[in-house]
């Protein structure tokens, strides 16, 4: 008998929710059941995606993501407040900062997703990001072309007519490494 991919997902649905159900007691974030399991995976796929177009340069992609105000919280970073601003503003400082010749990677795991109500929801994330650029590598610029940071990513999501939608974003760094010569200059 043919099984058809709604009927497979279906089950995986079941599948997930009863261990996860069962581990409720232990386990961070809202427990996934059948009813949430397409709103976690949207969430998880939002973030990853954001992290992909950031490390293209796609930033018109990177933008649909988020509304139109996100409060963020970069100090663990950057210093300064965290603050409530335009996205454009944040897709603007990203892309000022990772031109062509600065390249990036992020990488995150470990999604643990908390409903607040029907159309809130918060997503804690470990997260590795690398910035590299050859000039990092020039003795008078430190001899080293990279820069990683560990930490823990979290992103509160909204869903919105067009879905659920990026609305705050915080990192908190936990240990860094490498070249602040590539961490804090811009590519050109």
């Amino acid at each position: 008998m043919k099984r058809t991919l709604k009927a497979t997902l279906a089950t995986a649905a079941v599948a997930i929710a009863v261990a996860a159900q069962a581990d409720a007691e232990t386990t961070a974030g809202t427990p996934i059941t059948a009813d949430n399991l397409v709103d976690n995976a949207e969430m998880v796929r939002i973030a990853d995606a954001i992290d992909g177009a950031v490390d293209a340069k796609d930033w018109a992609l990177a933008r649909s993501f988020f509304t139109d105000e996100i409060f963020v919280d970069f100090t663990s970073l950057a210093g300064g407040e965290p603050a409530t601003i335009p996205a454009d503003g944040l897709i603007a400082g990203w892309q000022s900062n990772l031109t062509a010749e600065k390249t990036s990677f992020h990488l995150r795991g470990n999604h643990r997703i908390t409903f607040e109500g029907e159309d809130a929801a918060i997503m804690v994330s470990h997260g590795y990001a690398w910035n590299r650029m050859e000039r990092g590598a020039l003795s008078e610029n430190g001899g080293e072309a990279l820069w990683e940071v560990w930490g823990t990513y979290e992103h509160g999501f909204s869903r919105t007519e067009d879905g659920w939608r990026v609305d705050a974003m915080s990192f908190f760094a936990t240990a860094e490494r490498g070249s602040e010569f590539v961490r804090n200059t811009p590519g050109n």
